[in-house]
């Protein structure tokens, strides 16, 4: 599982600590964890949601509502939006940072072809 989710097995514990599994974890017979297609299908999920920086809590709550079943969907549904949201605003940062970092590149290109670098933001200037 560990493999297949990218999680370490300190962290897949974790997640069934803090109840982000949306269903138990069944059991061989020697007490080690088996787990399901949909165990691993959700843990890729969650590690998405979490790579894109959605809050704990709110996966906690997302995870929540999946265990409880349908007639919430709605609430589920603004849970994501929400946090798409997000991360649509992180994109649109990330990109205005790229901007800046092309042009100041494109600055230090120029002038280097130009053999014209020295003084470029020189402090001592």
């Amino acid at each position: 599982m560990a493999e297949r989710t990218g999680l370490s097995v300190h962290a897949l514990r974790y997640y069934e600590r803090e109840g982000l599994l949306v269903g138990p974890v069944q059991r061989t017979a020697g007490g080690r964890r088996r787990y399901t297609t949909v165990d691993v299908d959700w843990l890729l999920i969650c590690v998405k949601l979490r790579e894109s920086g959605m809050p704990l809590s709110d996966l906690k709550r997302f995870a929540e509502l999946v265990r409880r079943g349908p007639g919430n969907e709605a609430e589920r549904l603004q849970l994501l939006d929400i946090h798409r949201q997000r991360v649509d605003a992180q994109i649109q940062a990330l990109e205005e940072c790229r901007s800046v970092i092309v042009w100041k590149v494109g600055v230090y290109a120029g002038h280097l072809a130009r053999g014209e670098a020295g003084g470029l933001w020189d402090p001592r200037a």
